[in-house]
């Protein structure tokens, strides 16, 4: 695949800003990561996939406060990513970065 066919139609970040903001993306997943403590008994798991930079930090950042409350142990000290290969065959994967954690 050349570089121009790897291009991002530039209304892609307006409808996926637009997507995010109608339907408190961002605010869910605070949410859901602050629950995570009181939710999970000791040795339960979160996984989060996420698709864009601001999901990622938020991910991040949460699981770096676990850590820090003791709350959570990082599974992941780097995020998952897709292979080269998985990311050419599916281009939906190419943003996709996977961390997780471990109540203790």
């Amino acid at each position: 695949m050349n570089q121009a066919e790897r291009r991002i139609h530039p209304a892609t970040k307006t409808f996926q800003a637009l997507r995010i903001f109608v339907n408190r993306e961002l605010d869910d997943l605070k949410a859901l990561l602050e629950a995570a403590p009181r939710i999970l008994k000791p040795g339960g798991r979160v996984v989060v996939i996420s698709f864009h930079s601001l999901e990622d930090r938020i991910v991040k950042d949460a699981f770096r406060d676990g850590l820090k409350d003791k709350y959570f142990r990082v599974l992941t000290k780097k995020p998952v990513t897709a292979p080269e290969e998985e990311s050419h065959r599916n281009p939906r994967a190419r943003s996709a970065k996977l961390r997780a954690a471990e109540r203790v």
